[in-house]
Order: C-alpha cells, then structure tokens, then sequence
C-alpha cells in the first residue's frame, strides 16, 4: 500500500486496484487536482487499510484476488467504521447487470474504464460533497439528540426538585391548604364551625432541658413528636405545629369530619400511653398534661414568608387553658367537648375551675373509651 499526503488537500481518497499502471494513472490525475491518495493492490490489503484509517471516499476495482470489488465492499458496509464510505467502482465490466450488483452491494456509483479525468473527477467531487453535506446532517443529528438528552435530564431534576418541594409543602401544610397556596398568592383563610382543638404539653420539661446537652434535647424531642406524629396520621389528626415542648393539633379541618371529637380522644389517649416508653431517668417517665376544647375557628396562612398553617379563636384559647390549668398525666376537656363525647368515653367531672380570661368553667377529666 502506498500514501501520498499535502498539507492541504480536496479529500483522502482510496484507490483499490490490482493493476499498477491502472493506480499510478489514477494517482497522478488525483495528486495533480489536490486530493490525498492512498493505494491498495488487493481487496485484503484494501479492507485492513479502510478499516485502521477510514478515508473519504474509496474507488474500487471489481475483479482482483482474494476479495473482488464486490465483496470487498460488502465488507466494509458491514462494519460500523466504514459503512458510510461512499464507494465508486471503477472496472471494465461495463455490462447492465454488473453495474447494478455494484449498487446493490453499496456502492454509491459506478465508472467504466477506460475513464474521462474530468468525469472521474467530477464524480468524486459530488460524493465527496454529498458525503460533507451526510456528516454536516449527522453532526446536526447527534448535536440534537444530545440537548434533547439534556433536556429531559433537566425536565426529570426539575420534576424531582418539584417533588421534593411538594412533599416539604404537603409535610408543613395540610394538602388542601398547599394546592390552595399553590394556585392563588392571596391569604388563605376559612371558617369552621366546629372543630376540635387539642394542646399536649411535657410537663417539667424545661428544667429537664436545662441538664442535658443541646443536641440530646433536640433529638429527644424529635423522637417524642415523630411518634405524637405517627399516631396523629394514623387518627387523622391535623398537625397544626409545635410550640417548644408543647404539641398543638386539630380534626375537623381542613376536610370536615364529624366525627373529629373521637379522633382528637383517641389521640390524645394513645399519646397518653405513648409517653411512657420515654424516660426522664431511669425510674420515671415523661408526662403530658393535655387540653382538648370544641368549637369554632378560623384557620390559614397569612404572610408572603415562612408559611404555615394555624388557627385563631376563642376556641383555640380555651384549648389552650384546657392544657395549662389541668394536671400533669391527665387529659382535661370543656364542657362542650364532654357533651360531644359523654356517650362514647368515660369522664369524671373535675368540676368549676377558674380558667384566665374566661372566668369560672366546668370541666372534666377523659379517661377511657367506654
């Protein structure tokens, strides 16, 4: 095989005949017009030679040893690196059906010797700017695929990171409540006319806090309101939000249930028992006082930062009072509440308590379903 290189050139062209004088009649037309040669004297030389270096365009002879022009390019059409090569046969074979075999086994055209230089020449010009104006296609192609591959991988972390800020949404709001905020930048702001409002606090909490590390305190409150959070998901109740050691959580809302005494019962009996697995020392377990009143509120989400969800009423403070007037290890509830749940639960009446802001209220202690 023999290579003749320019510094600057038309094309790398491959010449592939068995007959010297045939090659170095071609090379010289081809030198002399500016084009990179290479020479092959067979069709295994040919294929190994087009296979290491693939050139721009390949004229192959048809009859020659080994491999004839035919198979040689059914070969390269064959193998990945080479299938795009355009390929003119050049023989003497000048007959109908051997001209259309050479198609069919891949070849882009088809001169007959003896050849016109202008016509060889012109020939491999237009497949060498056939071939420039296929790879400007693919190039395009490819480059395409890639910002469409791009894109989607942009599109599916976009959609990952809108998920993750709908779980952190739906995680601090209540569902109805983040699809509502998602779709208006007004102030949200309902009003229902009965809920039932529940308060849990850990009773001494604070001088406890004050002995242990920051972060034991913080992972020891974690542990206590992810439980008080399970049972509240497992009841339906609404987590409204956690002030310092204290738990406040409501049913009735934003979905309306009427059964939303029952559920606040239930959860606040379970936490009761709940509290117990945790440990102030070894002897003594933590203890909620807790406070559950019945009635009407307006619940929302004001403000343009930090939302969250809460809830504003009378109903709220008296909830609030239930909690900070009862007794440590004792779920204390309104009047109201009792009369909503006096068949279902067993009480015992505490009696007239004094409660801030409200003056004298009946209240009463729940301790067990019936």
């Amino acid at each position: 095989m023999n290579t003749t290189q320019n510094n600057t050139h038309n094309g790398d062209i491959f010449l592939v005949d068995d007959n010297p004088d045939n090659l170095r009649l071609l090379s010289k037309l081809l030198i002399d017009n500016n084009y990179k040669i290479r020479t092959a004297l067979n069709g295994k030389m040919a294929i190994m030679s087009a296979t290491a270096l693939p050139p721009d365009l390949i004229l192959l002879d048809i009859n020659m040893p080994d491999f004839n022009g035919y198979q040689v390019c059914e070969k390269l059409k064959q193998d990945q690196k080479t299938a795009a090569i355009p390929i003119i046969f050049i023989s003497a074979l000048d007959d109908v059906l051997d001209k259309v075999k050479g198609f069919q086994v891949g070849g882009v055209d088809y001169i007959t010797k003896p050849f016109q230089a202008e016509e060889v020449l012109m020939r491999i010009k237009t497949h060498l700017t056939l071939r420039k104006l296929q790879q400007k296609i693919q190039d395009k192609n490819e480059q395409l695929q890639r910002e469409i591959l791009y894109r989607k991988e942009i599109e599916k972390a976009l959609k990952m990171e809108k998920n993750k800020t709908e779980i952190l949404l739906f995680n601090i709001l209540p569902k109805k409540i983040a699809h509502k905020l998602k779709n208006s930048h007004n102030s949200i702001a309902e009003n229902f006319e009965e809920v039932t409002i529940i308060f849990a606090d850990l009773v001494n909490f604070t001088s406890y806090s004050s002995n242990i590390e920051p972060k034991d305190l913080i992972s020891l409150l974690n542990q206590i309101f992810s439980t008080f959070d399970k049972i509240a998901e497992y009841h339906g109740i609404e987590k409204i939000k956690t002030i310092g050691d204290a738990y406040m959580g409501v049913a009735g809302l934003p979905n309306l249930k009427d059964n939303h005494g029952e559920m606040v019962a239930n959860f606040a009996l379970d936490i009761q028992k709940s509290i117990s697995n945790f440990k102030r020392n070894e002897n003594q377990s933590f203890q909620l006082r807790i406070g559950i009143n019945t009635g009407s509120v307006i619940a929302g989400v004001i403000g343009m930062k930090k939302f969250s969800y809460d809830l504003w009423g009378d109903s709220v403070n008296v909830a609030s009072r239930m909690e900070s007037s009862g007794e440590a290890g004792k779920i204390q509830v309104s009047e109201t509440t009792f009369e909503k749940l006096k068949h279902q639960y067993i009480f015992e009446k505490r009696g007239n308590i004094s409660i801030k802001g409200k003056g004298e209220m009946t209240t009463y202690w729940l301790l067990d379903k019936l």
